[in-house]
């Protein structure tokens, strides 16, 4: 089974180019460390927290239609339909699920499924 890094989309609006091209469907890619901290130094960020996003996915979609790249005045050009969109599939492909441990009750022999958190949520700082 092969480990999926990139994700197609088609935007619900599209991204009109200046020639006026319509451009909708399009590829993302699974975000690195480097693309959520590499935009905190940049400026923008440092005056409006809310362009993170807008770095974030210029680093992260790799494909839009044909243009020939996807950087912040791209995303800075979509309508907010497709900006949200973008914003709920970059979480939705980079959440991360808790791993699972397949178990057997030993007196039963009932079997379930356990959630296996690195972090103790319950431990108190």
């Amino acid at each position: 089974m092969a480990f999926q890094t990139e994700y197609e989309f088609e935007l619900p609006r599209g991204y009109v180019d200046d020639s006026g091209t319509l451009h909708k469907r399009g590829v993302m890619r699974l975000a690195t460390a480097a693309d959520e901290i590499l935009p905190m130094r940049d400026q923008r960020v440092q005056q409006n927290p809310g362009y993170l996003s807008i770095i974030l996915l210029a680093r992260v979609v790799i494909k839009l239609g044909e243009l020939r790249a996807i950087d912040t005045r791209t995303v800075e050009g979509l309508f907010t339909a497709d900006l949200a969109y973008l914003q709920n599939l970059y979480r939705t492909i980079n959440e991360v699920e808790a791993p699972k441990v397949h178990c057997i009750c030993p007196k039963c022999e009932h079997e379930f499924d356990v959630d296996v958190s690195f972090l103790d949520e319950t431990a108190e700082a």
